[in-house]
């Protein structure tokens, strides 16, 4: 199950919540208690493969510092 963030509005702070392919529930602020949040657009981290080669097998453009380029 993934873990989004939602920004508040009122307080501009972050909150996560672990969320399931079910309907939609409110999310309320953990924070100040707000139900005006907007989701955040966020990066996942690819996992660095370990074995022969300690490359990084989640970067496509070679700037990677894991790449070994």
């Amino acid at each position: 199950m993934p873990i989004f963030e939602y920004k508040c509005a009122e307080c501009g702070r972050i909150s996560e919540f672990l969320e399931t392919g079910g309907g939609k529930a409110d999310r309320i602020c953990i924070h100040c208690g707000s139900k005006n949040l907007n989701k955040q657009i966020s990066v996942f981290a690819p996992q660095i493969k370990e074995g022969d080669s300690k490359r990084c097998h989640g970067c496509s453009d070679r700037t990677c510092p894991h790449s070994g380029y």
